[in-house]
């Protein structure tokens, strides 16, 4: 991509779109466009392509989607199904049919099958059954790797498709009912020490592996990816291939919360899928390595809540 390449970014208020607007604007870009959802509704086809013909993008980065924690997508099936499907067909279609250059969709490890006894490669995607609790997502999700893989397939479109592990990194949810778990439980033990509880519930059995990404290394990489070769290919895991158990998550944020407390595991909630780390081989092999390890990127996280915890505390107030 050029410098002054005209790049759209989906979803830009959101965690990945606003690091790729962040990291973009860090490498020099300086034509990026997007709009709010009360300013355009990525859910309206006509709407969408209106946008797509009167503005003309070269490049588009598509962050926008419904997204949440575990019990908000079994709570929501209907929603992480229907809105996903919707934006994405609009958003690729029109991209398409309006002459962009290269797209990238962002999409999430939950695509893939349970895989307990490795890491997950590209290959795995529809080989085994998904794990039920997001289930609706990522069928979604999975619909929106297809539609960037024919789309190359039959009209010779540039698109490839991104699978990221959990995110984390500024403009994240921290509502404890929604958000994804580290972030759940970065919120719930500082509250817990904040109430000075002796005690924290770690959801489920602690045992689960699990991936852990800085939003910006993600968007980082998916700048990258955006810059090289990709005609051949179309699927890509963007991770770190580190893993860490929730409970051992636990007790390194335990450390950088301060709790004083002791952790307990509550083996009544559900556990999802028992192992869940990418293999980034591919993009490895590609020249991309993360810039922050696991522990930065946890304290660049754990920074930002404690700049903007006010707005997540007027939100549990209001609620």
């Amino acid at each position: 991509m050029k410098k002054d390449a005209k790049i759209y970014v989906a979803g830009h208020r959101g965690l990945a779109g606003s690091a790729i607007v962040r990291q973009l604007n860090e490498q020099g870009y300086n034509n990026i466009i997007f709009r709010t959802h009360a300013e355009l509704d990525l859910e309206n086809q006509s709407a969408t392509n209106a946008f797509f013909e009167t503005e003309k993008p070269e490049y588009v980065f598509m962050a926008a989607a419904c997204v949440g924690g575990l019990f908000d997508n079994k709570a929501r099936p209907a929603d992480f199904i229907g809105i996903n499907l919707r934006i994405q067909n609009n958003v690729i279609d029109a991209a398409y049919k309006n002459g962009v250059k290269k797209f990238a969709f962002l999409g999430s490890s939950c695509v893939y099958p349970k895989i307990a006894d490795r890491k997950i490669r590209e290959s795995d995607l529809l080989t085994a059954p998904l794990e039920p609790t997001n289930e609706a997502y990522a069928i979604a999700k999975i619909a929106g790797i297809k539609m960037c893989e024919f789309y190359k397939k039959q009209y010779g479109f540039e698109a490839i498709a991104l699978m990221p592990p959990n995110l984390h990194g500024p403009n994240d949810n921290f509502d404890p009912e929604t958000s994804h778990v580290m972030q759940g439980i970065m919120r719930r033990m500082y509250d817990a020490q904040n109430a000075g509880d002796k005690t924290f519930t770690v959801w489920g059995s602690g045992t689960p592996l699990r991936e852990f990404m800085y939003i910006d290394d993600m968007a980082d990489a998916a700048i990258y990816l955006m810059n090289k070769n990709t005609d051949d290919e179309t699927l890509f895991n963007v991770g770190t291939g580190e893993e860490i158990s929730i409970l051992d998550l636990a007790k390194t944020i335990q450390k950088v919360v301060g709790f004083t407390g002791e952790l307990v595991t509550d083996p009544t909630k559900p556990d999802g899928t028992p192992r869940k780390t990418m293999d980034v081989t591919k993009l490895f092999s590609m020249g991309w390595k993360p810039n922050n390890t696991f522990e930065e990127g946890l304290k660049k996280t754990w920074n930002w809540y404690l700049e903007n915890k006010e707005k997540f505390e007027s939100k549990k107030k209001s609620a």
